[in-house]
């Protein structure tokens, strides 16, 4: 599947990425099946992945707010081992947050090795949020007393270097940005207003960054292109229709990872000869009556 159509290694121009695009699958039954196929898949790489404790992927999840991240948690993960994933949501930081460096709360939250660990929201969300509303920094932060261009590129860098850190010690990160349109976005808070079991998800300030979209739009552009690598690419993924963008993302994570060969463990002959024996004296018990 080519799924490399919405791979991202150097500029990023969002206009030219259609967010209603589903022209990888016929429709959305033929979606829903290979969603069904890729996690069966999931589940078993990462089984592989688990006892091979060779590496680890870090799945980033970076979106506008209702783009659909929770759902693609959800659906796409639901059938891996929950030993082996682990979740974190990255909210505003909190005051002790604030004392520390951006990336210091991200680097405990790290997967060990042989897990899948998913960033709901990431350290992203310093260059990103904070670059749309640069009064959220601390201005103890601020060498030249604002957020210009030259602080901006600085922490890109940095997080080009953090990322070429985990590659290095066998953490491998896959980013992914859900890409919905304003009028997708609409829709989608309309509904959460409008039913009830839905009502707890909505946030009235949404609705206040809505006013700040196409700043947004310029800051996720100016993020992927100068972040993206063919070491560390991104990829824009159509997301105004739920069921194509979870379709999709299994389908880009079960080819990255599958591509990392996970196995199993291979045993030396010491070990299979220790395991014959414990077979033999299994079967040599007596029976009970």
């Amino acid at each position: 599947m080519e799924t490399s159509k919405y791979l991202v290694t150097s500029t990023c121009r969002l206009s030219d990425c259609d967010p209603s695009d589903i022209s990888l699958f016929r429709d959305r039954e033929e979606a829903e099946k290979r969603l069904e196929a890729c996690r069966f898949l999931l589940a078993e790489l990462q089984d592989k992945m688990y006892a091979q404790a060779g590496f680890s992927v870090l799945v980033i999840l970076q979106a506008m707010d209702t783009a659909g991240k929770d759902g693609v948690v959800k659906h796409v993960f639901s059938g891996v081992n929950p030993q082996g994933v682990r979740v974190v949501s990255f909210k505003k930081p909190s005051t002790e947050e604030l004392q520390h460096d951006y990336l210091w709360r991200v680097s405990e939250q790290l997967p060990k090795l042989g897990e899948i660990g998913v960033f709901n929201r990431s350290y992203y969300e310093d260059v990103l949020v904070t670059r749309v509303h640069s009064g959220m920094i601390n201005p103890a932060l601020l060498p030249s007393g604002r957020a210009d261009e030259t602080f901006w590129n600085q922490r890109l860098e940095q997080i080009n270097q953090y990322e070429r850190y985990l590659l290095q010690n066998r953490i491998i990160p896959i980013k992914l940005f859900l890409h919905i349109s304003k009028q997708e976005q609409k829709k989608r808070l309309l509904a959460r207003i409008g039913n009830k079991s839905k009502n707890w998800k909505f946030d009235q300030a949404d609705i206040q960054e809505r006013q700040y979209w196409s700043d947004y739009q310029r800051v996720y552009e100016k993020t992927i292109s100068a972040t993206a690598s063919e070491q560390a690419p991104w990829y824009v993924i159509p997301a105004n229709k739920k069921w194509y963008a979870r379709a999709i993302v299994a389908q880009i994570l079960t080819e990255r990872i599958e591509k990392l060969h996970p196995d199993y463990p291979q045993i030396t002959k010491e070990q299979a000869a220790v395991l014959a024996r414990c077979k033999r004296l299994l079967e040599d018990e007596p029976q009970e009556a």
